[in-house]
């Protein structure tokens, strides 16, 4: 059950607060003096303060009330306060709720107006808690994701990319072929860092091998060694990626472009650890940890016959989407500050810029933009020009603010409760009262 402070010297209005709000299921706490109002606060928890503007002895100015809720939001800055006050002071209450308090009801009030009013104020904290809830759950994993294993410095602040980290970390430590999937630039390298730093192959060698960069005719020998003479130009014999890997992680990007004549090869290293160098009949064995990533679909490659499926299914043991920067924003601002590094610092109007445009290179784009930014920025702080994106993604964040209609709407939706309305808009209860105030719109 929710409980309400009343802060009222009025005993009526303090009685007639109590039963109206008792008749919804709430708990009512009453207090006849500023003072007494505090010391209540100090001894329980309270959920939501309903305060008069206007004391005994100072009713013309509502100094008393304002000095109350300076003091309620110093000592609790999250608590909603809900002003009670006269037709007289209602500029007065409207500053104070453009500097933090939650709503004001003018007496006398409209009781189902209050109780919505409460309600979708209760109904608003009990959300924020949870927020802050989930939020301190989410920082409290991500430290001990990087107290216990080697996270290779990647930055991040999105949940999407908290959960690749955690399955990545909790499946490093299994001899097992692992595949990331998704977008070029989205991260599937550094994914691949923090498996192998986190393996029982650790301390062997990590070779990394584009199959994309590697021309066809040349990459079974590089995968897999070849002889003097086995091919032209093969002066002398080598060894492949695979030998070099021995004992340690081959990470094998762009599978899917890898010919028949290699996949043939790389199902059966997975399956025994045998191969043969390109031109030799002598059979070698290595013991190599997989880790392959693909930007395609490799099902479709299936279907289209030019990816043996029982190679994607050796492969495919364990899968690892690797979300793209456009569906984990919160690692925006985050990732271009490290890429900037701390001799420059964004701008407001550089970083909505950031978070407006789509990033089809994802974060590889991302780091390429800051790198030219902060050649161009022609100081500490980069300005939204610096950055080189269009003009037309920079003016997105504007286009988005809603119009008087849109602000009519959520307030009929919310009965006129400012707070709700505000969250409704996504914006906050000051940049709501300027849009009204510009727009021409009362409260209802």
């Amino acid at each position: 059950m929710a409980t309400v402070l009343i802060i009222d010297d009025n005993r009526a209005i303090g009685e007639a607060l109590t039963v109206l709000l008792n008749l919804h299921g709430l708990r009512a706490l009453s207090a006849r003096s500023p003072a007494e109002g505090l010391a209540q606060l100090e001894r329980e928890p309270v959920d939501l303060v309903i305060q008069d503007m206007n004391f005994t002895g100072n009713r013309t100015s509502g100094g008393e009330g304002a000095e109350l809720f300076a003091e309620i939001r110093r000592r609790h800055p999250d608590l909603p306060i809900i002003l009670l006050t006269a037709w007289t002071h209602l500029e007065h209450a409207v500053e104070l709720v453009k500097a933090g308090a939650a709503d004001y009801l003018a007496k006398p009030w409209d009781d189902a107006k209050l109780v919505t009013t409460v309600a979708n104020l209760l109904q608003l904290g009990q959300l924020r808690r949870e927020q802050r809830h989930s939020a301190q759950t989410r920082e409290q994993q991500r430290r001990e994701l990087a107290g216990r294993f080697d996270l290779c410095g990647i930055v991040y602040a999105s949940d999407a990319l908290q959960q690749v980290l955690a399955i990545a970390t909790q499946i490093a430590h299994a001899d097992v072929p692992v595949i990331l999937t998704g977008a070029n630039g989205a991260g599937k390298e550094k994914i691949a860092d923090i498996i192998h730093a986190n393996s029982p192959f650790r301390a062997g060698p990590y070779i990394k091998v584009n199959m994309g960069a590697l021309p066809a005719e040349l990459m079974e020998s590089e995968l897999f060694g070849a002889e003097a003479g086995a091919f032209t130009g093969a002066q002398k014999a080598r060894a492949g990626r695979f030998e070099a890997a021995d004992q340690g992680t081959l990470f094998l990007d762009e599978i899917g472009n890898l010919p028949p004549a290699g996949q043939i090869k790389l199902l059966r290293v997975l399956q025994t650890g045998e191969f043969e160098r390109l031109g030799s009949s002598q059979t070698r064995r290595v013991r190599v940890r997989i880790v392959a990533a693909t930007n395609g679909d490799l099902r479709a490659a299936i279907a289209a016959g030019s990816f043996r499926e029982d190679l994607y299914y050796r492969l495919n043991v364990i899968e690892i989407h690797v979300p793209p920067l456009a569906e984990r924003r919160e690692d925006i601002l985050p990732l271009a500050r490290a890429f900037l590094g701390a001799a420059h610092q964004l701008s407001v109007e550089a970083e909505q810029v950031l978070l407006a445009h789509a990033w089809p290179g994802n974060v590889r784009e991302l780091q390429n933009c800051m790198k030219r930014a902060a050649l161009l920025a022609g100081g500490s702080v980069v300005t939204a020009e610096a950055l080189g994106l269009p003009a037309a993604r920079a003016a997105s964040p504007a286009a988005a603010e809603p119009d008087a209609a849109d602000i009519q709407a959520a307030l009929a939706r919310h009965q006129g409760v400012i707070a709700s309305a505000a969250q409704d808009l996504g914006l906050s209860r000051q940049a709501l009262y300027r849009r009204m105030e510009k727009f021409g719109i009362g409260k209802p």
